[in-house]
């Protein structure tokens, strides 16, 4: 059973997004590392006690900002992406002032996000050099 849990193990989040963002996504190295991990909440799903994805929400006023979303390639289709979403939202659901979720989604994965309630709004964008829309969720 995947459990998800919050975790400041950034060192491990980054080599989950190393994993799908880096080596099988082919994001330079250079766009996938900032400085917002130390300001931001980071969640981990884990299988067996093995992490296999994590995300990272940032506060921005009012908006929730749910970025970096990855899971490992073998664990795809299990639920593990949509447990780890629903978390996030409702991480933010405990945040006070937070009235929306917002995300930039690969367009291939918008219906993943759809189906979690997410709208998608505004025009394709590239990002990385993979298309993305921005996606919101009013709480």
């Amino acid at each position: 059973m995947i459990s998800i849990a919050e975790t400041r193990d950034i060192a491990t989040c980054r080599a989950l997004r190393r994993k799908v963002f880096i080596e099988e996504q082919g994001v330079s190295e250079a766009v996938e590392v900032d400085d917002k991990d130390d300001e931001a909440i980071h969640l981990m799903a884990s299988l067996a006690g093995k992490p296999v994805g994590s995300a990272r929400l940032l506060v921005m006023g009012d908006i929730g900002k749910i970025g970096r979303v990855c899971v490992l390639p073998e664990v795809r289709g299990t639920g593990a992406g949509a447990r780890l979403m629903q978390a996030a939202v409702d991480r933010f659901r405990s945040v006070p002032g937070v009235t929306k979720v917002k995300l930039g989604a690969q367009t291939h994965a918008l219906g993943f996000y759809e189906r979690l309630g997410f709208t998608a709004i505004g025009p394709e964008f590239d990002e990385a050099g993979i298309p993305h829309r921005e996606m919101v969720l009013t709480l």
